[in-house]
């Protein structure tokens, strides 16, 4: 737990801002970036300083009091205006700006304190109304009374707003209770880049973070609520969601529809490096194009500086328009009206809204002459928003849409490396300060290089549009509707750059391992192939059993027991038979005991609720259809008409695992002790966080283990006493373990496979891959004959000898070969390992093959489960591909009341004998009884 510390107004500002900043606020981060913060603060400070002597007027001096009175002055309401009173709690801290006195209702004597604060805002927003509701609760906390309303001053002309606080006051209530509780937790705040990012101090630092994570949130074009969806999906980097893009054909009608933003898209630029598009817009440039920039002050609607850029003949030109003040923006306006009307055939670029809403108002305020209206409606209504292009079809592949990093993309750099449209507000408040000439020509260069940089924008918009047809790409941009209507990386038939490469992939199939070459390796397979095509006997067991009367208390020992009346317990079973499912309901009445003794009650019989029939359907459904806990529920309730929640599911989920806990303890042990362990990892999302499952498995045999990092503990720990060899990937963890290791050569190949694709033409490649190739598949060919046996593999060793000293010898040029000659020289030990020994595959196909079980599973459970019932889920996964493994039936295992497989595998020939007991009136199923059923 962090220490308590109280919440000021400065963090629960911060906080209502960006959540992270108020946390780095309160944990006294350094800030990196003050610039914009610094700024903000002196025009609060100046703004606060004019708004206290408009406010002070309006008071006479004897009424005014300098910082914060005594509770009891407070109370007596001895001083009209406190300025700047600092209220203290434990729990939070505020300072408004003054505390005033007014009547609680109109014209009556009562009176009540209330906070006003100063905003230099001509607008108001949901921000400042909350900030005041702050102030008020720390003051009625401070005093014992609530008040109803609260005062905010703001803009230019000191306008007074009353913000009634009833419910603002419940929000800041439930920001602070929520805020406190984030806090109090030791698990860090997750990270999300918000429009606040721009004017924050801590950006840099933020941003450093997200770009390390790939974070969703860099894609500015990606909502809150997008981004939380995606982000319980298990997709929480933008890598991830550029694999979830998959291009759709339109046809006609859904062509003539407006095209949407896809983030999916956007973030497959990103990771592509290359501009995509999407329905390849019209778009050209005419001769009378001009590129139009304007700055102004957003909170008091004005503008300043209009700049234009257009072409004259060879030459490209500039022109600025300055407006000192409110006064000279009609000026302004005229004299750019007049510069336009030269140009022929004159249209817009503009990168944005800010343009078109600004020609509108312009519209409106100075436009009477006929003439001039004609002319500005022309130009809306031609005028061509680039962002609009860049938005929906052409994306390119940077973070935002925003210009300064397309045309940053496209080479254009600003004289000032950092400037922004808040810059350029800063900028504009210190020349108004100061009149210094220097930050009007910033502001003006400033503006013509963002004309400038809309030019470059439009003219590659122009060249990606220019004369292409649908579905062709060039080699800086892609066509999205060249793009396969799929991906590699599913399941499926694979692309060869060499043809030796399919056999060899073929032969690493598991149903040809199993049936070719594990066969011939491998005589308990042989045999497990036999059994599962037997056909399995039905089994009915019914049970007759008579409970004894105990003979002592059950929690004292006492022998002074007496019967305390009748109990009565309803269990709940399915009756699985090869031709249906029937719904058992099993009614116990057995007597329950008292102890003189100690005087408690207890009872020798015990019932389950649900029977091991429904217990068995429950985890078949979850683990073997991988069908979800909800639609689980659904079924038995649509079906039987049982009304199971998804949380006793989880909890039959739980129970199930929890008595197969030590038959898993048994299987990684057997798996440890073996002569041969495949391994492989993949993720999960658990908790909303990227976890791991680690996965080993033998021949007939596999465990899967979960681990919060992919570093090398979970390996040290499960393999520490492992003698054996180990199969694996070339992921660097496995090389720490201790113990003889074979790289799984279909993961290179695939490797070279993949580099020779995106490299057709580099002959150094050609060279490594057809050597590799011809080499591996000759020992192929002698697996399929011989089997894994080191007697026939022995021959091939001074074949790859010879391999490896071709490529050691060589001197490549291409960075791709130069990067291969070293992972050979460095695995050269770890890639020919089952040459030397009996039974050892060249490929990871059994890890393969298991983690591929987890995937599909996975996808059914997404990111919701907890590190518990993903541990659960593990447990009962592995004894079902152990099933699988075995040739025996999962369910049948399950209903069985086995925890041992192998036992469960003797006892499949035999049906089991039917036990009664002379006492017809106290039969039960066992499967309803507890104890040690699982």
């Amino acid at each position: 737990m962090k220490p308590h510390m109280p919440i000021t107004d400065i963090v629960f500002q911060a906080y209502l801002q960006c959540e992270m900043k108020a946390f780095l606020l309160l944990d006294g981060a350094a800030p990196s970036d003050l610039e914009i913060e610094n700024w903000q603060h002196r025009l609060a400070e100046t703004y606060k300083t004019h708004a206290l002597k408009w406010l002070c007027a309006s008071v006479s001096e004897t009424e005014i009091f300098q910082g914060m009175p005594s509770l009891r002055a407070l109370r007596r309401q001895d001083y009209c205006l406190p300025i700047g009173p600092e209220i203290s709690l434990p729990e939070i801290q505020a300072r408004p700006h003054a505390v005033e006195r007014v009547p609680v209702r109109r014209g009556g004597a009562e009176t009540t304190d209330r906070p006003i604060r100063f905003s230099p805002s001509e607008k108001l927003s949901s921000s400042d109304r909350l900030l005041a509701a702050f102030d008020a609760l720390a003051l009625s906390r401070l005093t014992g009374r609530t008040p109803a309303t609260a005062r905010i001053i703001h803009g230019s002309n000191h306008t007074s707003t009353t913000v009634q606080l009833t419910k603002l006051i419940r929000a800041v209530r439930s920001l602070v209770d929520r805020f406190k509780a984030q806090y109090a937790t030791t698990t860090p705040t997750p990270l999300a880049l918000n429009k606040h990012c721009s004017e924050c101090q801590f950006r840099s630092h933020c941003r450093q973070i997200a770009l390390e994570k790939d974070d969703l949130s860099l894609l500015t074009t990606l909502r809150e609520q997008q981004r939380k969806k995606l982000n319980r999906k298990g997709i929480t980097t933008v890598a991830q969601l550029s694999c979830t893009y998959r291009p759709r054909r339109r046809s006609a009608r859904n062509r003539a529809k407006a095209t949407k933003h896809e983030p999916a898209l956007k973030a497959l630029a990103i990771h592509a490096n290359r501009i995509h598009v999407v329905d390849t817009p019209t778009f050209a440039i005419t001769s009378g194009a001009v590129y139009l920039d304007v700055e102004g002050v957003p909170d008091r609607e004005f503008y300043y500086l209009i700049g234009m850029r257009y072409r004259s003949g060879d030459e490209d030109l500039h022109l600025s328009f300055w407006a000192d003040d409110l006064s000279d923006e009609c000026e302004m306006w005229r004299s750019f009206v007049r510069a336009l009307s030269p140009i022929s055939d004159v249209r817009l670029f503009h990168y944005g809204s800010y343009e078109t809403q600004f020609l509108k108002r312009m519209k409106e305020r100075y436009c009477e002459i006929p003439d001039d209206i004609d002319l500005v409606d022309r130009l809306i209504a031609t005028s061509t928003n680039l962002l609009s292009l860049t938005y929906a079809h052409i994306y390119f592949p940077t973070h935002s849409n925003g210009l300064k990093d397309i045309a940053g993309y496209l080479g254009f750099c600003w004289s000032e490396a950092d400037s922004s449209g808040l810059h350029a507000l800063i900028w504009r408040s210190e020349w108004e300060a100061t009149g210094d000439p220097s930050l009007k020509q910033k502001l003006i260069i400033y503006n013509a290089e963002d004309c400038e940089a809309a030019q470059r924008v439009a003219e590659a918009i122009a060249e990606i549009c220019a004369a292409r047809p649908a579905g062709a790409s060039s080699e800086v941009s892609v066509n999205v509707n060249a793009l396969e209507h799929g991906y590699r990386g599913r399941f499926g038939p694979i692309q060869y750059a060499i043809s030796d490469f399919k056999p060899i992939n073929e032969a690493a199939y598991w149903d040809y391992q199993r049936q070719r070459v594990y066969v011939r390796s491998d005589d308990s397979i042989k045999r497990l192939s036999r059994r599962s095509a037997a056909k399995r006997p039905r089994r009915e067991n019914t049970f007759l059993v008579v409970e004894p009367r105990p003979e002592r208390c059950s929690h004292c020992g006492s022998g002074l027991i007496y019967k305390h009346g009748p109990r009565t317990k309803v269990g709940h079973d399915l009756k699985l038979t090869r031709i249906g499912i029937r719904l058992l309901h099993a009614k116990f009445s057995y007597p329950r005991y008292r102890c003189r003794s100690c005087g408690r009650t207890f009872s020798k019989f015990s019932v389950e609720h649900h029977g091991r029939g429904l217990r068995s359907y429950v985890i078949y459904h979850l683990i073997e259809l991988r069908i979800s806990n909800r639609l689980v529920s659904q079924s038995l309730n649509d079906i039987f008409g049982l009304r199971l929640g998804h949380d006793a599911i989880s909890r039959i989920k739980t129970a199930v695992a929890y008595g197969y806990s030590d038959a898993y303890r048994k299987i990684l042990q057997r798996i440890v002790n073996g002569p041969l362990i495949h391994a492989d990892e993949t993720q999960v999302i658990v908790d909303g966080k990227v976890s791991y499952v680690w996965v080993f498995t033998s021949f007939d045999e596999v465990a899967y283990i979960y681990s919060e990092s992919r570093d090398s503990s979970t390996l040290h720990e499960v393999l520490d006493a492992f003698q054996g060899v180990l199969v694996s990937d070339f992921y660097a963890a496995y090389d720490s373990v201790e113990c003889v290791q074979q790289k799984c050569l279909i993961h290179l190949m695939r490797d070279l496979n993949d580099d020779l694709m995106e490299h057709p033409y580099n002959e150094e490649m050609q060279e490594i891959a057809n050597e590799f190739g011809l080499l591996l598949r000759s020992i192929v060919e002698t697996i399929d004959r011989f089997g894994l046996k080191a007697r026939y593999l022995r021959k091939h060793r001074k074949e790859t000898a010879q391999f490896f000293d071709n490529v050691a010898k060589r001197d490549f040029q291409s960075e791709v070969a130069v990067g291969y000659k070293s992972r050979f020289g460095k695995c050269s030990d770890k890639m020919f390992t089952f040459l030397n020994y009996d039974n050892v595959p060249w490929n990871n196909n059994n890890a393969e093959h298991a983690i591929k079980a987890f995937a599909r599973l996975r996808n059914v459970i997404g990111g919701s489960s907890t590190p518990k019932g993903m541990r659960d889920y593990l447990v009962l996964l592995s004894i079902s591909e152990i099933c699988k493994y075995k040739g025996l039936s999962f369910l049948d295992f399950l209903r069985s009341g086995e925890t041992d497989v192998d036992a469960f595998a003797a006892h499949t020939g035999r049906a089991r004998r039917t036990t009664r007991t002379p006492n017809a009136n106290r039969s039960y199923s066992p499967e309803f009884v507890s104890g040690p059923i699982w």
